[in-house]
């Protein structure tokens, strides 16, 4: 272990505060980071990214516990599917061309680019939780939460089996290119499944830290097979990453309230298309 990756620390402050802000995988920032700054190889990087997410999401689920406000029951129905797929992605990134590695993160950072410029706006969403809590709430709502606040949210899941498709293929992105998982449970909770925001929201960030846990360890495990300067690398960048996600997590969730929600897509949806452009334009050049 070295410490040569010392600026990775106030590096991940700003990513983890970025990525806790607009609500976006922190892996979906720091992979392309790895690759295009760092110069490491796509496995090295996707790994790497999927362990420092890990801790960066450990914060939001903590504080989302607390309030009471994830779907246990919708999350575990989805882990069924998540977990499994986020292995065999893993696997895939493991024997797979890092050629192809860096093209399907490309093509994956345009999509999440597209998906924030589709994000519904604040005014729309406040619309959808009305027209759920008056067509799948009330008395014959199928499940009933009640959060630390003594509110009550009554709801029914609808399209369970589009979820765990949709899902299920973000977990495959996930464990193969780090992204795509908070991504596909953006949309199909709050848009297909008929969730509440709120919920939505914080069940997402319990299904992506599970998943994103048991994706890392099956990187972390390949990279201890491989030992030797691998395995230093990963180790000398996640000493200065995961307590800069930390430190972020707690920034991000104070100012996220602060910043024009549609104003913060936009500006990541231009981010990330520059970023898959020049991802791919690495490996045609």
């Amino acid at each position: 272990m070295s410490l040569e990756y010392w600026f990775m620390l106030p590096v991940s402050i700003v990513v983890s505060t970025l990525a806790m802000a607009s609500g976006v995988e922190g892996a979906t920032f720091f992979s392309p980071l790895f690759i295009l700054a760092l110069r490491l190889s796509p496995e090295v990087a996707i790994g790497t990214a999927l362990i420092t997410e890990v801790f960066g999401f450990a914060s939001g689920l903590f504080a989302y516990t607390r309030k009471k406000l994830i779907d246990f029951r919708l999350g575990i129905n989805l882990l069924v599917v998540t977990i499994p797929l986020a292995i065999i992605g893993t696997l895939i990134s493991g024997i797979i061309d890092s050629v192809y590695l860096m093209i399907i993160l490309g093509v994956g950072l345009f999509v999440v680019a597209l998906s924030f410029l589709r994000q519904p706006e604040h005014k729309d969403v406040v619309l959808m939780d009305k027209q759920i809590v008056g067509e799948y709430g009330g008395k014959n709502a199928q499940t009933v939460l009640i959060t630390a606040e003594g509110e009550e949210i009554r709801y029914t899941v609808c399209n369970r089996t589009e979820g765990r498709i949709l899902s299920g293929i973000g977990a495959l992105f996930m464990g193969m290119v780090s992204t795509g998982l908070g991504e596909m449970n953006g949309y199909f909770l709050l848009q297909r499944c008929r969730v509440p925001s709120k919920v939505s929201v914080a069940t997402s960030v319990f299904v992506v830290a599970v998943t994103a846990l048991v994706a890392s360890t099956g990187h972390f495990i390949q990279f201890a097979k491989n030992g030797g300067g691998v395995l230093e690398t990963v180790l000398s960048l996640i000493i200065f990453t995961v307590p800069g996600v930390m430190i972020g997590g707690q920034i991000g969730s104070k100012i996220s309230s602060k910043i024009p929600q549609r104003v913060l897509e936009v500006g990541l949806a231009i981010l990330f298309i520059i970023v898959a452009a020049l991802t791919l334009g690495q490996v045609i050049l």
